[in-house]
């Protein structure tokens, strides 16, 4: 089965180095539904998963320029209080109660399906937000805006462990529209390195980490990003992400029914 966890770690990697896509939109579903692991252990592991490799990626997206700390910041302030709060709620009900992980799957499914209408109409939705300048929020309301954001997308990574990647740069882009994509994308995985942080020692602390499974997944990815990077040149990234949104509405479905 180690083999097989390898090559599924291949796979995901492929597909992130393609689309950009966060792991756990892909990696999450994949064990709950192919390998049949308890829907907390696959947040728990895969938040842990998303902690060690974001963190690369964070150091390279720094070293260019490409992270805007005091965005960064806001959000966190949001999201970290929301992990802890999230990760006390799953102690108290019993993160590895079957009832509970049903719930957890469910939570799984609506974030697969918020990451698939994020990765379909992002440019619309950046297209009116440029075409409405005076619409753009400024000051005190665009600084409590991006905290309620934070909030928002650390309650579903603690509990589903989707939301830092298609999501959460969605969510950057409606706010701060004016960042370019390298932007985005460093200033989204830098408030993700702390978040994943904080909700996989939760996870750990509630015992919903199967840590040789995670050592097996990282043996995978790490050449299946190169990969995927590499192919992300050959193939037109509207089909790439156009047959990612199937398959994760797909795996939605699959989640729920």
């Amino acid at each position: 089965m180690s083999v097989t966890y390898v090559l599924s770690g291949f796979a995901v990697g492929v597909l992130v180095g393609m689309t950009g896509v966060g792991g756990g939109s892909l990696m999450t579903p994949l064990l709950t539904l192919l390998f049949g692991v308890a829907p907390s252990v696959a947040v728990g592991t895969d938040l842990a998963f998303a902690s060690l490799t974001k963190s690369v990626g964070t150091v390279t997206h720094r070293s260019k320029g490409n992270v805007h700390w005091e965005i960064v910041l806001r959000l966190c302030a949001g999201a970290l209080p929301a992990a802890l709060v999230a990760t006390y709620a799953l102690h108290r009900f019993g993160a590895l109660d079957p009832a509970i992980g049903q719930v957890i799957r469910y939570s799984i499914a609506v974030s697969v399906l918020l990451t698939v209408i994020s990765l379909m109409f992002r440019s619309r939705l950046l297209a009116w937000v440029h075409a409405s300048p005076n619409r753009q929020l400024q000051g005190r309301a665009l600084t409590v805006s991006t905290v309620l954001a934070g909030a928002v997308l650390g309650t579903l990574v603690t509990v589903s462990s989707i939301g830092a990647g298609a999501i959460g740069a969605t969510l950057l882009l409606m706010l701060y529209p004016r960042l370019s994509p390298a932007e985005i994308a460093g200033t989204d995985i830098a408030y993700a390195v702390p978040l994943t942080a904080i909700a996989a020692a939760g996870h750990w602390w509630l015992g919903s980490i199967n840590w040789a499974l995670l050592a097996t997944l990282l043996v995978g990815s790490v050449p299946g990003i190169t990969l995927g990077s590499w192919l992300a040149r050959a193939v037109p990234e509207r089909i790439a992400r156009g047959v990612l949104a199937v398959t994760l509405t797909g795996v939605a479905a699959k989640l729920i029914y």
